[in-house]
């Protein structure tokens, strides 16, 4: 029975103590959720505890200056928070817990556990910017990656550490997509950080994939979106230097993010109580900044050998793909995948757009045999797209296009190649074996 107390009695013998006094501030005044605490200087990313009575405190984060007085955001409600309640530090300013104690855990932005289980204890802490290195200390991406989808597996083929972008408006099914991935991907551990989705998408989540061996090599992260944008953009960032810290143990990590929209939109809620100007559509340049940082700590690592493969779903809202925060992402990703609203309607699930859809690592992972396939199955299926419209009225003569033909002859089987249950997993030697004999078997006909 004393046994369970080693972990806790071990960890408070290697703790430190500090002997000095402790600084304290008072709020001077409250804006929402943005604070201004006067006789306090700490440095910008810094905890603190706010005491408003009642035995209650309330956790903020530093996010800048203004006149001499240190401006702080709420991870919660201001509610019953009163003028000249004291404001404290604590912990280590711009880092975050990090090791082995979050695997088969959900937690939130402040590595809380919200599973029911106990008390997390690790030791181990990682900066919330990540490390920076240099451009030369990531290996480039060489071996393919198994997301158990068929349609991404033969015909837009991922690679370890590659970074990739699920762009769709909204209900056209990106988080079953996710589902489907975090189901059949082979990796190491399993990161995924949900921010700003809706609570109950959380709790679905964690009762599908927090199950038998899964659970052990699985890690999630969840701030809903009703929590306060410091904290959901806290959320994303304790997934990515989770992802960072297994990287750097050598380990093969998928870092699925859901979403990258939510994440600017905290950003830009952050950059406008600042002062911050808008640049782009209503995003000020911090906003787009924090997406470009985060994506770009995922990848392949020279020195560990370890690599973190990123999964990033972007939200156009109102279908528009040249919404600021999709050119963004589109630019900075090392490819796309774009869900149609229109196939979607159709009844194709999962309903990739894959006209639109890009890996650009493609062509370095993959044999010309297949690259050649993946071509000629893109090239019927756009030659129909073009043309539907004369198909289904009737316009078309056979025999004026033969590839319009042929792709006329197979698209009910192209269609159901991109179509997969959401249950099933085929591995990527089955989905170059299968698109191999559904062109093959075409080209004898």
């Amino acid at each position: 029975m004393l046994k369970l107390f080693d972990p806790i009695l071990s960890e408070l013998g290697a703790d430190t103590f500090s002997l000095t006094p402790r600084r304290y501030g008072l709020v001077a005044a409250c804006d929402g959720g943005l604070l201004e605490v006067s006789g306090l200087s700490v440095p910008v990313g810094s905890l603190c505890r706010v005491s408003h009575g009642h035995n209650t405190s309330l956790s903020a984060e530093v996010i800048g200056f203004r006149n001499g007085r240190t401006l702080m955001m709420l991870l919660g409600d201001s509610v019953l928070l009163r003028p000249g309640a004291f404001v404290r530090p604590e912990g280590r300013p711009g880092m975050l817990p990090c090791g082995e104690g979050f695997l088969g855990r959900a937690v939130d932005g402040e590595a809380l556990p919200i599973d029911g289980g106990g008390p997390i204890h690790v030791r181990s802490e990682w900066p919330s910017g990540g490390i920076r290195t240099g451009a030369l200390d990531r290996s480039p991406v060489g071996e393919s990656f198994d997301t158990g989808v068929r349609a991404f597996n033969a015909l837009t083929t991922f690679g370890i550490g590659q970074r990739i972008g699920i762009i769709a408006g909204s209900g056209v099914g990106k988080s079953v997509l996710l589902d489907m991935i975090a189901r059949g991907a082979e990796a190491d551990i399993v990161v995924v950080g949900l921010i700003g989705e809706r609570a109950r998408e959380v709790s679905d989540f964690v009762s599908r994939h927090m199950q038998g061996d899964k659970r052990e090599r699985t890690v999630v992260v969840a701030v809903p979106a009703d929590h306060a944008p410091n904290l959901r953009l806290r959320g994303a960032m304790l997934a990515t230097s989770l992802a960072e810290h297994f990287r750097a143990q050598g380990k093969r990590v998928l870092l699925i993010m859901d979403s990258l929209t939510r994440v600017a939109h905290a950003a830009r809620e952050i950059g406008l109580l600042l002062g911050e100007p808008s640049a782009a559509r209503g995003y000020p340049p911090s906003a787009l900044a924090t997406i470009t940082k985060l994506v770009e700590r995922a990848g392949n690592s020279a020195e560990s050998g370890g690599s973190i493969t990123g999964l990033y779903t972007v939200l156009a809202d109102g279908d528009n793909q040249d919404d600021p925060v999709v050119d963004t992402a589109r630019s900075i990703l090392d490819g796309h995948i774009v869900l149609s609203r229109e196939l979607a309607q159709r009844g194709q699930y999962p309903a990739i757009d894959i006209a639109a859809s890009l890996s650009r690592v493609m062509n370095a992972i993959t044999k010309p045999e297949h690259q050649a396939l993946a071509r000629q199955f893109r090239a019927l299926i756009a030659s129909y797209e073009a043309n539907r419209d004369l198909v289904l009225m009737g316009a078309y003569r056979a025999g004026a296009d033969p590839q319009l033909d042929q792709a006329i002859a197979v698209h009910q089987a192209l269609v159901g190649f991109m179509c997969q249950g959401e249950d099933e997993i085929v591995p990527l030697h089955d989905s170059i074996a299968q698109l191999a004999g559904l062109l093959g078997a075409n080209g004898s006909s």
